[in-house]
């Protein structure tokens, strides 16, 4: 089969399509023939070598599939089911071995490519919406980078829950995007001060929790956005890694708080999984969150990709399509 294989970390010229072995099923495994790659943001810190992984390695965390065979003392899914999955290397292939622990079976009216689509980055903002910080009516949260593919979902629950959600963004067409999943307000942090315009737009008051998946570039300025006990959520570093940070600070700023949440700890148990990805999976069925598919790539072209991504050319969900 062929897949894309990292020997050496670095830069997109470090991602190699080349013929890889097809795994066989182990003992509670399933092999999943892979429709959609999703990429994300962590396939980068892989690649970079900024997240560990012995080489070489296939890249990829995310896909949606058909299992075509299982292995001894599987129950969870079938050959045949469509499923999909998350938090599993070796995406960026024709097939996949997985846990079939780690599988979703999807429901009808929601296709592979929607799975592939829905389960990093959609649980993702399920959980930072629904358990990290639990929006309510009148909550007023800022979601860094609102177009990009947490950004929009997470814009959307955040609606779903009543609260009101301020966004940044680097462009108008991005702004229009945001605005579209649910943010009241939209920021173009390329041309205003985001510190201010909050503060502009919450009349001094602040922010109940800052949704911050940029990292070293937004950091530092977004807990002088937060009201008293509020909430830094930092969920990612597609900026870079923030440097060390003085805890007095949460003090001085007004009993604040911070966590460094990450989804393998909120999809941890099988029936978590299932909940939260059950509850997505409902909610794209029934129309109340919309996937933003824009954007494909082939397997063989997995490279330029990841270059899309990095230079914030894409909006949404980037599928990989072997």
């Amino acid at each position: 089969m062929k897949a894309v294989r990292v020997h050496t970390p670095g830069g997109p010229d470090a991602m190699r399509f080349e013929d890889a072995p097809e795994p066989t099923p182990k003992e509670g495994e399933a092999l999943v023939k892979v429709d959609a790659a999703g990429l994300n943001y962590i396939d980068v810190y892989f690649r970079s070598g900024q997240y560990k992984a012995a080489a070489p390695f296939t890249l990829g965390m995310e896909a949606g599939g058909t299992v075509t065979a299982v292995g001894p003392k599987v129950t969870e899914v079938k050959v045949g089911d469509k499923v999909a999955y998350t938090g599993v290397p070796g995406a960026y292939a024709e097939y996949a071995a997985v846990p079939a622990a780690r599988l979703v079976q999807l429901p009808a009216g929601l296709t592979t490519k929607h799975g592939a689509a829905m389960m990093l980055q959609g649980m993702t903002a399920h959980y930072l919406a629904c358990s990290t910080y639990p929006l309510e009516a009148g909550d007023t949260c800022l979601v860094h980078a609102a177009a990009g593919g947490v950004g929009l979902l997470l814009c959307q629950i955040a609606k779903l829950r009543g609260a009101r959600v301020i966004g940044t963004v680097s462009t108008d067409d991005k702004a229009k995007l945001a605005r579209e999943a649910g943010a009241e307000d939209v920021i173009l942090y390329t041309k205003q001060d985001f510190v201010a315009e909050v503060k502009r737009l919450t009349n001094g008051k602040g922010l109940q929790v800052v949704y911050d998946a940029v990292g070293k570039d937004t950091f530092d300025k977004g807990f002088d956005c937060l009201a008293p006990r509020g909430m830094m959520v930092l969920y990612g570093q597609s900026s870079g890694p923030v440097g060390p940070f003085d805890l007095q600070t949460l003090n001085a700023k007004g009993s604040l708080f911070i966590t460094r949440p990450s989804l393998n700890h909120h999809i941890g148990a099988r029936e978590e999984l299932l909940q939260r990805a059950g509850e997505l999976a409902g909610w794209i069925r029934d129309g109340k969150l919309k996937l933003r598919m824009e954007f494909e790539f082939p397997l063989k072209d997995a490279a330029e990709a990841h270059r899309a991504l990095e230079s914030r050319k894409t909006t949404g969900k980037v599928l990989i399509i072997p």
